[in-house]
């Protein structure tokens, strides 16, 4: 890229990366992996997406991680849904500099049984699924890279869930007709700067390894020790608003594509990192 900034340790050139959503667990995990980089994290208090952006800001990379990510919430409230994943995203693209779109496995409709790759064709079900697939079609030049059930050790997610409600119950009740491949953020951040120095196009990038929601809610529970018992129940059960893929075990068909660690990876150093912070 042009106007790149010497760097004093002599470790590469240093780019003037902006990551939007840097609140949210995906964008925490992002300013961690890029802090060698020249970073501009804002928050959704420091930039709405909904909004154009702020003057003043000049990227050579944006890592665009905000988004709606309340799937039932998208149901009741479609415009909501697309304000943020299709005009934030076209804000997004308006600072003219190569782009990073985090999308999501719920582009798919999750009847084909087996992994999904590139070149399948997205039949999203839900709002959020079309929004976020809407959202990929006006994101300009860049990169889209769809990953998929992605929990941290900070932010909202299924993970930190779990723990709370595993120390707090005997049993829980989780869906175990849907199988993903859940993702820890920190080794997605990790592979999105792999992601950049490859060709720009859509990408899928999900952890190793597959299972149901229940069978990660068990592991949570082995890993942490807690004596919780889960219940699978059906997804007609659960009753949520949204449909929900389910079969969306994302993997790549495209060379070069990186490979990330198993999910029950991912979970242990998820929860060696909320250990940590106590």
């Amino acid at each position: 890229m042009e106007h790149l900034l010497a760097d004093p340790l002599g470790a590469g050139p240093v780019r003037r990366v902006l990551i939007t959503g840097a609140g949210g667990q995906l964008g925490h995990a992002l300013a961690e992996e890029f802090s060698g980089d020249d970073v501009t994290a804002l928050t959704r208090a420091e930039w709405d997406v909904v909004e154009p952006p702020p003057g003043g800001l000049h990227p050579e990379l944006v890592l665009h991680a905000a988004a709606w990510t309340r799937v039932d919430d998208a149901e009741s409230d479609p415009a909501g849904a697309a304000q943020v994943n299709v005009t934030g995203t076209r804000n997004a693209a308006l600072l003219g500099a190569p782009l990073v779109y985090f999308s999501t496995d719920y582009v798919f409709d999750g009847t084909k049984g087996e992994p999904y790759v590139e070149s399948d064709q997205p039949r999203p079900q839900s709002v959020y699924g079309a929004t976020k697939l809407e959202g990929e079609h006006v994101a300009g030049d860049g990169w889209i890279v769809r990953s998929s059930w992605l929990y941290g050790a900070t932010g909202h997610n299924f993970v930190r869930t779990m723990l709370r409600l595993g120390a707090e119950r005997d049993e829980v009740r989780v869906v175990g007709d849907q199988v993903g491949s859940p993702t820890y953020v920190g080794h997605l951040a990790e592979a999105t700067r792999s992601v950049v120095e490859l060709p720009q196009g859509v990408w899928h990038v999900a952890a190793d390894g597959e299972c149901s929601w229940a069978e990660l809610a068990a592991a949570i529970f082995q890993e942490a020790g807690l004596r919780c018992r889960v219940v699978p129940i059906t997804t007609a059960e659960y009753g949520a608003p949204a449909p929900r893929p389910a079969y969306s075990v994302l993997r790549s068909e495209r060379p070069g594509a990186p490979r990330l660690p198993h999910w029950r990876e991912g979970l242990r150093e998820c929860l060696r990192r909320l250990s940590a912070a106590g």
